[in-house]
């Protein structure tokens, strides 16, 4: 909004607008009682200015400037109210200015009235609802003049259309606690900050309560039981070790957006939509910028035992494409939101080690009830996930990894009852090895030291697939330590990723684990042997890691404190269900005063998914793949309301939307190039990186 002039004290102004019936005016009303709690509020219904039945044109103007302009400036507004029954200007009338001024009716965010706004809330409705709450409430009155009224509202909504940019949208007669919700969205709105710090910290103030149960119940089927029909749900699945994992399977996390704390964070086309029941708030700005406003270090105790470091908060991911915020390029736009993250008020942490399960809830004054029916809920679920039956058995973290065969395991076929999906890839093997040979010519240039090149298959179902049973099929070919599973509308991502991206403990401890060099495994004891061996003395793969934990020093030395950024471990070899890996970890501790925010960003996208140096080797990527990565290549895990980040790097991940009826598929794929790099090597490695995926669907790597 444009800044306010005047001399006196400025209030913040609030339009409640919407079409006739919508329930603006009970919004306003109860908005208003609750904001009264902390502050003085004047509240202007822009029906008693409206100069008769084609009076809305008329009316908008009379209101900036008789009501919104004075009051804006701090000024008492006065103004004439319409007196119906003569047909004419009535007695003089005035609106004191508050600490917050709320106006509510058709044209309260009028082009006209932006400027001296703070704050428009759009609240809609459908016609049958608004016309018969609008005639009910006004009687005869209103019903000879509800279609002329009404075509006037289209005119003007045709011309200023106030819903695209209203800073919060309301479904208008669906949810009784809109008022209280609309509150809590305004604390998170910047313009609204410093006035509403009273109810932000209010709404703070939650406890959390953390239940014990002994056992660790099949993680599939609590999954099933509790979220099988949420609309946005998170399971971060351990689901299985790698050796020297470090206790980097020890914990699940299952949640979703329900009860009265849950949310739906989205980020697209700069600008983070925060769904709450009801209430939509849009704040346009940086994805980083928003998450440093709602993630930062609160006290949340918890019990001796609870060895987690996950005490409730958001989840979700962050996509390749916010690389636009951390020094890449703008990138070409996906189908996908660039983030998406859920913040749960409620979750089940599986602890795999002590095998042991805890519900995690948080509660706030008069939300009692709703706390105590989920964990009622949630006990019965964890005592019957071992005896559901959801169609077969899953792998557990305590499993040990096998050597893969080379064909699909007899076990995973496709998750349909149809043929498994034909997939296509975006490159050819010959333009892929041609890709491989440009990147290689900017390294003799010296424009950048390693290239990870990525590609993607894809694939189109005719009958819609149920992504929950595809996850559960790829994760008993392929289990890994940050396997994850996130269910959104229209979408799903199924993921079996071994890496972590950063790891941030509330006490401000950072970790990252790089991944550069990959063998597939073998059904032979003997040549699997061989093949670990093989990448162990591997000087290319070697050379490719070591190149990206340097990377990875740097970044993380931006927001360290001095000195503490150590190599922990270098170039060793872990082995999973599909392959071998060489890992490193790299190890700092935040300096004080750092935003926990910042560290993040520092480090994205991960040095393990561009390349070094990173932003002019993410240029390069840019012209040599010339198409969005998406969800592929950038985070998944969780920000925790003490502070604390789990974060794995998006890598054997596939992509699930829905399309038509059916299920479009995308799977990305790619490797480190270096100037050492054989082209047909390259492509054998996109081949066996995408082999644990595709066994999963029963599918094969596409001729080229």
């Amino acid at each position: 909004m444009a800044p306010k002039g005047g001399t006196a004290v400025a209030p913040l102004i609030v339009a409640i607008d919407g079409r006739s019936g919508a329930g603006k005016t009970t919004l306003a009303v109860e908005l208003a009682a609750l904001l009264r709690e902390h502050h003085t509020v004047s509240l202007f219904h822009l029906e008693d200015i409206y100069p008769g039945w084609d009076g809305l044109e008329t009316g908008m103007h009379r209101y900036v400037s008789a009501v919104l302009e004075p009051l804006a400036a701090g000024h008492t507004a006065e103004w004439r109210a319409w007196d119906w029954d003569a047909g004419d200007d009535g007695p003089g009338q005035h609106t004191e200015p508050a600490d917050v001024v709320i106006v509510e009716g058709v044209g309260a965010a009028c082009r006209a009235a932006l400027g001296l706004l703070d704050v428009s809330i759009w609240v809609e409705a459908p016609e049958d609802i608004r016309r018969t709450t609008a005639l009910s409430r006004d009687g005869d009155t209103y019903a000879p003049f509800w279609e002329r009224w009404a075509a006037q509202e289209q005119t003007w909504l045709s011309r200023d259309q106030p819903q695209l940019t209203a800073d919060l949208i309301v479904a208008g007669h669906q949810d009784v606690s809109a008022p209280e919700r609309v509150r809590w969205a305004l604390t998170g709105l910047p313009q609204c900050g410093s006035l509403l710090a009273a109810e932000r910290a209010q709404h703070r103030a939650v406890t959390l309560q953390v239940e014990r149960h002994d056992g660790c119940p099949d993680g599939a089927a609590l999954f099933a039981a509790l979220y099988g029909s949420s609309a946005h749900a998170v399971w971060l699945d351990s689901s299985a070790p790698a050796t020297g994992g470090g206790g980097r399977s020890r914990f699940s996390i299952l949640a979703d957006d329900g009860g009265h704390f849950g949310q739906l964070a989205r980020h697209s086309s700069g600008a983070t939509e925060i769904i709450s029941g009801q209430v939509t708030a849009r704040v346009p700005g940086p994805f980083f910028r928003w998450l440093d406003s709602v993630w930062d270090l609160r006290e949340m105790p918890t019990p001796s035992d609870y060895g987690c470091g996950f005490t409730l908060g958001w989840l979700g991911y962050l996509g390749y494409e916010l690389k636009r915020e951390t020094g890449g390029s703008s990138a070409v736009p996906g189908t996908l939101p660039d983030a998406a993250l859920i913040f749960a008020g409620r979750a089940v942490v599986l602890d795999h080690e002590q095998q042991a399960t805890y519900l995690l809830t948080l509660t706030a004054p008069g939300h009692d009830q709703d706390v105590q029916h989920w964990l009622s809920t949630a006990r019965s679920a964890v005592r019957e996930a071992d005896t559901l039956n959801i169609g077969g058995a899953t792998a557990s973290p305590r499993d040990a990894v096998a050597p893969a065969t080379t064909a699909a395991p007899a076990d995973t076929a496709a998750p349909s009852a149809g043929p498994p999906p034909v997939f296509t890839s975006r490159d050819t093997r010959s333009s892929y090895l041609d890709k491989v040979r440009y990147a290689q010519a900017q390294i003799r240039e010296g424009n950048t030291y390693e290239v990870c090149l990525t590609t993607s298959l894809h694939a189109r179902t005719p009958a819609a697939l149920d992504s929950f049973e595809v996850y559960r099929a790829l994760r008993r070919a392929s289990p890994a330590p940050f396997a994850h599973f996130l269910r959104f509308p229209n979408f799903a991502v199924a993921s079996t990723s071994p890496e972590r991206f950063l790891q941030l403990s509330g006490g401000g401890a950072l970790r990252a684990e790089p991944i550069k060099g990959t063998r597939r495994r073998s059904s032979d004891p003997e040549l699997d042997l061989a093949l670990r061996a093989d990448l162990q003395n591997s000087l290319k793969d070697r050379a490719e890691n070591i190149m990206i934990v340097d990377l990875l020093r740097n970044d993380l030395s931006h927001v360290a404190v001095p000195g503490s950024v150590s190599v922990s471990r270098l170039c060793e070899i872990e082995s999973y269900a599909t392959v071998h890996q060489m890992v490193s970890t790299i190890d700092a501790q935040l300096r004080p005063g750092a935003s926990r925010t910042e560290a993040v960003s520092a480090a994205f996208p991960a040095g393990s998914m561009t390349g070094a140096p990173k932003i002019s080797t993410m240029a390069i990527l840019d012209r040599l793949e010339a198409a969005p990565r998406g969800v592929y290549s950038g985070a998944v895990g969780y920000f925790s309301l003490n502070g604390a980040a789990d974060l794995a790097v998006v890598i054997r991940t596939l992509v699930l939307e829905d399309d038509s009826g059916g299920t479009r598929l995308s799977l990305g794929v790619g490797g480190a190039i270096t100037a050492d790099s054989d082209p047909d090597d390259e492509w054998e490695e996109v081949r066996t990186k995408a082999f644990g995926v595709l066994s999963g669907l029963g599918a094969a790597f596409p001729d080229s």
